[in-house]
């Protein structure tokens, strides 16, 4: 594959993180076990306590970062929220190809 190929195909991808509500015991009932939602620039609708939470982790991830992830650097994290960790989420990247 030539480099300019190669460099067209990074170009058209689109990096997204994947949230995912692994635990959930929400006092308000709005977050459910396995509840899902892509952020690609933008809050989902989640909890604002929660969002404020993850958002410095989710920014990383959408430009291209790792986090520490226990002993290793990795493109996701997992949180808990500040209401006595209640609610536990858990981000990943992955990438999209544009059309």
């Amino acid at each position: 594959m030539k480099i300019e190929e190669r460099l067209d195909m990074e170009v058209n991808k689109m990096i997204k993180v994947k949230l995912t509500i692994v635990e959930s015991d929400c006092r308000s009932g709005y977050h459910k076990n396995n509840d899902s939602y892509i952020v690609e620039d933008i809050c989902p609708p989640i909890c604002h306590e929660l969002w404020n939470n993850i958002y410095p982790s989710v920014y990383v991830l959408l430009n291209g970062g790792s986090l520490d992830y226990g002993n290793t650097k990795e493109k996701k994290f997992e949180m808990k929220c500040p209401d006595n960790g209640r609610v536990v989420i858990r981000g990943e990247v992955f990438t999209v190809t544009k059309r």
